[in-house]
């Protein structure tokens, strides 16, 4: 489809919901998620998505978010936050629909006749996650709660659903009452954070944990947060030489790979900060190279090449493809004495496993599903 079918397509759906729930946000929403599914969906997949955006609109008509924004901004921004992770056109018709049983009239027997019965079921088992009594969830062991929510679920994609619709929740905790915003980031700590790392979703992981640890605890936050900015561009100069030197040894060798620096984000500095006992000041991985190898292989020969050039440190190698994390994760992680004589880390992954250590069981789905 060229790009002018295409954008002649997505418009025609915003053009068949009500006309009040075509606000800026909501036409910039679409247009954001759209450019992302274009690449993988095909025609009719874009087409389904469309109609799930008419029906969601239409339930979802002068309900308003707490931004102020029509209802159906939150729906849109749940599903790009799937498209990220390239799920199908199911998980994110369900996506878009993910509130309409809970909040509208539409009924499960709609969304079956509708979508069908595989999108009907996803939407169904996300309203009933969401009855769970997380409000008391003090009285409730998290691990339970987090094993309840993969058994309540069935279908896995019900709880990729839930993650991805916490994470614009907390994105928007702002305009919350302060009691509000501890509760449910307290929440976000004990129980969503955990299952998405229990999935090995780091991407939702870092952004819950971080959106999270803002509101549970404000002052550490922003401590931590000024204490980085002070300490990063020091080591940005340290990362960013390595970077050069393994880069260029790398062409050398005839090696295939991408290298980049990567930042630690803030909650896992805060709980390094606690497990070590260290200040910010102190802790050498707030940035470190992550190398990107086309198979298994070439992971080895790279590693072995990065101790050619920097000393190891013992006991400061674990190897994740030979022994994987529960969750699927694998890498090499290694820490040298930089060309600084400061330690640093060096993680070397090929592209699946790079894609698995972002996305987890989603991107297993996708794979499985491709």
């Amino acid at each position: 489809m060229d790009r002018k079918a295409s954008g002649k397509l997505r418009d025609s759906y915003i053009g068949r919901i009500p006309e009040e729930e075509r606000a800026i946000s909501v036409k910039f929403a679409w247009h954001e998620l759209w450019s992302k599914v274009l690449h993988y969906l095909s025609r009719e997949e874009l087409m389904q998505l469309g109609e799930a955006l008419v029906l969601a609109g239409a339930a979802h008509k002068e309900q308003k978010r707490s931004t102020g924004d029509p209802y159906i901004v939150h729906s849109i921004n749940v599903a790009s936050i799937l498209a990220e992770m390239q799920l199908d056109a199911v998980t994110l018709s369900a996506a878009l629909l993910h509130d309409v049983l809970e909040d509208t009239d539409i009924t499960l027997e709609k969304l079956r006749s509708t979508f069908g019965a595989e999108v009907a079921t996803l939407v169904d088992g996300v309203t009933k996650l969401g009855k769970l009594p997380f409000k008391s969830f003090e009285d409730y062991q998290a691990e339970n709660l987090r094993k309840m929510f993969i058994v309540m679920a069935k279908d896995i994609r019900v709880v990729l659903i839930k993650l991805a619709d916490r994470l614009h929740n907390m994105r928007t905790l702002g305009v919350l009452r302060k009691d509000k915003q501890m509760r449910i980031a307290r929440e976000t700590l004990e129980i969503y954070a955990p299952l998405a790392h229990r999935l090995g979703i780091y991407q939702v992981k870092r952004g819950l944990e971080d959106l999270a640890f803002k509101y549970a605890d404000p002052e550490m936050y922003y401590e931590i947060r000024r204490r980085v900015r002070k300490k990063l561009p020091e080591r940005e100069t340290v990362v960013k030489k390595a970077l050069e030197i393994l880069t260029s040894r790398l062409e050398e060798e005839g090696i295939h790979c991408r290298v980049k620096g990567r930042a630690k984000h803030f909650y896992s500095i805060y709980e390094k900060m606690n497990r070590k006992k260290l200040p910010v000041e102190q802790l050498y991985d707030l940035l470190a190279l992550r190398v990107v190898v086309d198979d298994i292989a070439a992971c080895y020969t790279v590693l072995g090449i990065v101790h050619t050039i920097w000393k190891p440190i013992p006991g400061q190698f674990d190897d994740y493809i030979a022994n994987p994390k529960s969750n699927m994760y694998q890498s090499l992680h290694t820490t040298v004495v930089g060309p600084t004589g400061e330690p640093l880390e060096v993680q070397i992954r090929t592209g699946e496993m790079n894609s698995l250590a972002e996305y987890g069981i989603a991107a297993h789905w996708r794979y499985k599903e491709g």
